[in-house]
């Protein structure tokens, strides 16, 4: 009889534990998931916090204008403006970093490019796999100004629109190009050009 009341009793015993160690375990992973989606939230909220601020994409916009009237600057003076259009293209845009969605003003043939080749052919011109090039930077101009349309930043990607005009260097009237722009920062913190497209605006067909 006692025997019975004591197996009885340690029956009870395991059953209680079991029931505890079973609670235990359910509250510890609902903790733990808890903690994870909390983890999430806030890994989700740190990747769409800017890292670009408005400021330097207007500044890097201005620099690359320089960088294209100093080109055309030596080449008017029969510098070595090879060298100077290839360090521009490693200094702004992010071919170091993979391809460069490329789309220039006055091309029809080969209107895409995603490599640096292709960029620095347009703004030089003399690449024989590139026949429609005439060299945009060597025009030369003596000034570029932009005007802004907007600039979007998503975290570490800022996308840009607008105009922006082309003074001639031998005088004329500024040429009005439609650009868009996207900059992503390098390991570097430095800003990178990852796409850039530009067209002239629009221009309808007169009525009769």
């Amino acid at each position: 009889m006692k025997i019975k009341v004591l197996n009885t009793k340690i029956n009870s015993m395991f059953v209680v534990a079991i029931t505890l160690a079973t609670a235990m375990t359910l509250s510890f992973s609902s903790c733990r998931q808890t903690a994870q989606e909390k983890q999430d939230v806030t890994t989700v909220q740190t990747k769409s916090e800017p890292v670009i601020s408005e400021q330097e994409v207007l500044d890097a916009q201005k620099k690359w204008g320089e960088g294209i009237v100093n080109i055309g600057k030596i080449y008017l003076e029969k510098g070595d403006y090879k060298t100077a259009a290839s360090n521009h293209i490693d200094e702004y845009y992010g071919y170091n970093m993979g391809i460069v969605l490329f789309k220039p003003t006055l091309v029809f043939q080969k209107q895409f490019r995603i490599d640096k080749e292709g960029a620095l052919s347009y703004f030089i011109s003399e690449n024989p796999s590139y026949v429609e090039d005439h060299g945009f930077a060597i025009k030369p101009w003596s000034n570029v100004r932009w005007e802004s349309a907007g600039i979007k930043i998503i975290g570490n990607m800022a996308v840009a629109m607008g105009n922006y005009y082309f003074t001639p260097a031998k005088g004329g009237e500024d040429v009005k190009v439609e650009y868009s722009f996207a900059y992503t920062k390098d390991e570097n913190g430095n800003l990178r050009i990852i796409l850039h497209d530009s067209h002239l605006p629009y221009a309808p067909a007169e009525k009769h």
